[in-house]
């Protein structure tokens, strides 16, 4: 009899091993796709804001009288942004709300503490969930390719459903959690259209 349970337990240690081996070979599996898709340049795949379903509530705006050392940069369609400690704000009714700027606004500085993204040959820089592309001596705000990475999601990310998917949103972008060598990482899939 203690032959027995030895022998069960020996094929239940040997078929969680297998099982694990298969788990990793899976994972492995999905890095390999994730690293193809880093080389490969996809067109950016376009949500309706109507199909997405945010997970809590919208978060309460505030809104400040005054910001410190501001600067005004206007944006192409005339509209005046103010940046302070590395975020845009707009003015609405004599008080500031933090805002993530649109597509297509320039500016000739970066945010301190941004970080390079390169994607199939192309270089972002990026900082809090905005990307920019250098054009001559400016920066203009763009959105990603699809398949880009990065190792960590902004402040003001938020949990979203689409398409029975969890995925993560921030500043019109949504991202799938990954694994790229082991590593978490979030793949940007689409874009939120307003």
């Amino acid at each position: 009899m203690k032959k027995v349970v030895i022998m069960i337990l020996g094929i239940l240690l040997t078929t969680g091993f297998v099982n694990e081996v298969n788990a990793q070979r899976r994972t492995a599996t999905k890095k390999v796709t994730t690293t193809n898709r880093v080389t490969t340049t996809k067109k950016v795949v376009r949500v309706p804001r109507s199909k997405v379903v945010y997970r809590k509530p919208k978060a309460k705006v505030v809104a400040t009288r005054s910001i410190p050392n501001k600067r005004v940069v206007v944006s192409p369609k005339g509209v005046n942004y103010y940046y302070a400690n590395n975020r845009f704000y707009r003015s609405y009714n004599g008080r500031y709300i933090a805002v993530a700027p649109r597509v297509g606004l320039r500016i000739g500085f970066l945010p301190s503490g941004f970080r390079t993204v390169v994607f199939a040959g192309r270089s972002y820089f990026y900082f809090d969930g905005i990307y920019y592309d250098q054009i001559g001596d400016e920066y203009e705000v763009v959105y990603p390719e699809i398949g880009t990475l990065i190792y960590e999601l902004p402040y003001n990310y938020e949990k979203v459903e689409y398409d029975g998917q969890l995925l993560y949103e921030a500043n019109g972008v949504l991202y799938e959690r990954v694994q790229v060598d082991g590593t978490r990482a979030y793949e940007v899939v689409g874009i939120v259209e307003d």
